[in-house]
């Protein structure tokens, strides 16, 4: 009998591709949804309804289910109700976690913060249920530019962001998914976590240049100091967030991005590009 497999963040942007992935290894799939009738998920996908911060709600979903992909979407303190609901009956949990424990200056830069935490304490009480698990840990999400810089690319203006030469390597989320998809449908997965990046090392100029690239459209870059960033960032970015952000770059300032090999060991095809995934993505940063 095919699996069944509850995908808890389904409406994200990871949660989405999770979905469409697993439709086509023949699982079943059930998707949780605050609101069903506007997921938008693919036809054939059960979608049921519950949330995070009301424990009781989570019942329903679980029903007859022992695989779950999880991405955290709820504040800290409904962590613990609503995982001794959910380690109850699950036999495998796929976290999406961060790469808190790395030791490379971009993530240790910016710790402690408050979704490393999060993220910490949701591994140990994963782990402490005692059923098979596994945790994911991306580096930085190349969807982010669609935040960081697609207004202004939009609109023709000039890209201003700090550190111009720091560089990281973005992961597409269609691979985040992939390694996701194989870790709950594969064997030899458990007690494992996995750092997943992008295949290459890009600085934000150079990320910026590529978007122009696969858009078609000459884009502008303009460093901004850390100081200028925290001011004008903190408008469309929670200020925390972006204290965060300037706290790794500036950690990482002089060093090599920190890469991994997994999405193409776990997945068996090489991670997708930056440029393609800004070709993916273009309609983003078209007018």
């Amino acid at each position: 009998m095919p699996s069944r497999i509850l995908v808890i963040g389904a409406t994200g942007h990871v949660g989405r591709q999770v979905v469409s992935q697993l439709t086509s290894t023949g699982a079943l799939v059930r998707a949780m949804a605050r609101n069903p009738e506007t997921a938008g998920l693919p036809a054939g996908v059960e979608v049921v309804r519950g949330d995070l911060t009301v424990p009781e709600s989570l019942d329903a979903p679980l029903d007859g289910i022992d695989t779950l992909f999880l991405l955290w979407f709820a504040p800290p303190d409904a962590v613990a109700a609503a995982l001794d609901r959910i380690a109850t009956p699950a036999r495998r949990i796929v976290f999406l976690s961060s790469p808190h424990q790395t030791p490379h200056p971009f993530f240790q830069g910016s710790q402690p913060n408050r979704g490393a935490m999060l993220h910490a304490e949701i591994e140990r009480r994963v782990e402490a249920a005692g059923g098979q698990w596994t945790f994911l840990r991306p580096g930085m999400f190349a969807i982010n530019a669609i935040e960081w810089w697609g207004t202004r690319i939009r609109a023709g203006e000039v890209v201003r962001w700090p550190y111009a030469g720091v560089a990281t390597a973005p992961i597409h989320e269609r691979d985040i998914a992939a390694v996701a998809v194989r870790a709950l449908c594969d064997q030899g997965h458990h007690a494992r976590d996995y750092v997943i990046t992008g295949p290459q090392a890009l600085t934000h100029a150079e990320q910026v240049e590529t978007i122009g690239r696969a858009t078609g459209r000459s884009v502008k870059f303009e460093e901004m100091s850390p100081e200028e960033a925290l001011r004008e960032l903190s408008e469309v970015i929670p200020p925390p967030v972006v204290k965060m952000l300037l706290a790794a770059w500036g950690a990482a300032a002089g060093h090599p991005a920190y890469m991994t090999s997994n999405v193409e060991a776990i997945t068996g095809r090489p991670a997708r590009t930056y440029f393609e995934w800004a070709v993916d993505h273009a309609a983003a940063f078209r007018p």
